[in-house]
């Protein structure tokens, strides 16, 4: 069976390909989630164990629901 990449990396990939598709750098991506850029660095690589509150601002900065967010992941 083949084992799945951990859901930090997988959620991680899945902002940046999104934040990428907008146009938004790491920086003003953060700022407009009103998270530290480094924080967002650090989701990206799959490093931090995020909130539910910050997946919900990060949902609401790409213009999308939850479930949109978490789609094939």
């Amino acid at each position: 069976m083949e084992r799945r990449q951990d859901i930090l990396v997988r959620f991680g990939a899945r902002v940046r390909e999104l934040r990428l598709s907008k146009g938004y750098s790491q920086e003003s991506f953060a700022a407009k989630c009103g998270l530290d850029r480094t924080y967002i660095g650090g989701i990206e690589r799959g490093e931090r164990n995020l909130a539910l509150r910050n997946i919900e601002n990060i949902a609401k900065a790409l213009d999308m629901s939850l479930s949109e967010l978490m789609r094939g992941l």
